[in-house]
């Protein structure tokens, strides 16, 4: 089987690492894997180690005639099977590459939002009729684009993003070069500055912690020193003990040395750092939101809050400061959802069993 991947790639190497081992782990099993992706990504050595040809792209427009032309050569060139497009502009030059080939196309689909059957753009997307097939990153992303699509032809799976608990072997960063005690109980969050990620309820949820002087929340994203934010904090009781510590490589580093990771956002399809946050013990209080609540079983791995809802973070919060053995219970069960969910070898596994069904 020959795969034709398309896909941006040049970040850093904990946020690509749970797509490019899959490419990885496909050509060991014996698959042919070609490429398309930035020559500056920090993964083109791994994968130049395991036989991946690696031809660099950029996919800067939606049309882009010369790119168009050099993925249709490729295809006729290397008799490609499976054209796998990870980007809506890879997905959009990909559609017309594909035209009058028997190339398989397979988009890939990662939020609940931005595809809709009413918005014309959407149509140089996953719902254009030349792709054969949608793999989304969770059943709450199926959902959303099933309703979206008009042909019944086109094929929709869930295949999870898994993670390995190999690429998680290191030591948690000192929280002291922070001046963060370690020994304290210390809240995390990870989240860029969009209404989405729904930042805002824990910073408001901090007024009901102020009289807690053991804890602290640590914010890692681009761009959160915004006026809402700081006033907000600001007017907390605890504005010492809010630490934003700005974009960050070494996000589950700190993660792991901290007692408990918040997710509230408003709107996701597979949260990528809450399966961090479970790779390294860490349990999650996050909001009631499908692709959360596809990863965290309330009790078990971690506890459920409604949306927008301040008072039950704080008290979640509190409850687990209060109780260090219920803490350690839903620690103990995060290396289990990792195991037996969300693996990388299942993600494997059934990349090459529906990629083998599309060729039937």
């Amino acid at each position: 089987m020959n795969i034709l991947v398309l896909s941006n790639s040049d970040d850093l190497i904990a946020s690509i690492r749970p797509e490019a081992e899959i490419y990885v782990s496909l050509a060991k099993h014996g698959y042919t894997i070609i490429m398309m992706t930035q020559s500056s990504s920090a993964y083109n050595s791994r994968f130049v180690e395991h036989n991946i040809k690696v031809i660099d792209t950029s996919f800067k427009k939606k049309f882009d005639f010369k790119l168009i032309k050099k993925i249709r050569s490729i295809i006729k060139e290397e008799s490609i099977d499976i054209l796998y497009a990870t980007n809506s502009r890879a997905i959009s030059n990909a559609t017309f590459a594909c035209i009058g080939t028997n190339t398989k196309l397979v988009s890939y689909r990662g939020t609940t939002g931005g595809l809709y059957r009413h918005d014309p753009s959407s149509y140089l997307n996953a719902l254009n009729p030349r792709v054969d097939s949608i793999i989304c990153v969770s059943q709450a992303v199926n959902n959303h684009v099933s309703k979206q699509l008009f042909s019944k032809s086109t094929k929709v799976v869930t295949i999870y993003k898994g993670h390995d608990l190999a690429w998680y072997n290191f030591k948690p960063v000192d929280l002291n070069k922070f001046s963060i005690s370690k020994d304290a109980f210390n809240v995390v969050c990870v989240a860029n500055d969009r209404p989405i990620k729904g930042l805002i309820y824990l910073i408001k949820a901090a007024k009901l912690l102020s009289h807690i002087k053991n804890i602290n929340i640590i914010l890692i994203g681009a761009n959160i020193k915004q006026k809402s934010y700081l006033d907000e904090i600001d007017q907390s009781g605890m504005k010492e003990r809010i630490h934003i510590l700005g974009y960050r490589n070494d996000v589950p580093q700190i993660i792991k040395a901290c007692n408990v990771l918040v997710q509230p956002s408003l709107r996701e399809g597979l949260p990528k750092v809450i399966l961090e946050a479970l790779s390294v013990s860490t349990p999650v209080i996050a909001s009631a939101i499908e692709g959360n609540m596809e990863i965290i079983n309330d009790e078990f791995n971690g506890l459920i809050v409604p949306v927008k809802d301040s008072k039950a973070i704080s008290d979640k919060i509190i409850e687990l400061y209060n109780s260090p053995e219920k803490l350690q219970i839903l620690s103990n069960n995060c290396i289990y959802t990792i195991k037996n969910k969300m693996s990388h070898t299942t993600t494997v596994e059934n990349y090459i069993k529906y990629f083998k069904l599309l060729l039937k």
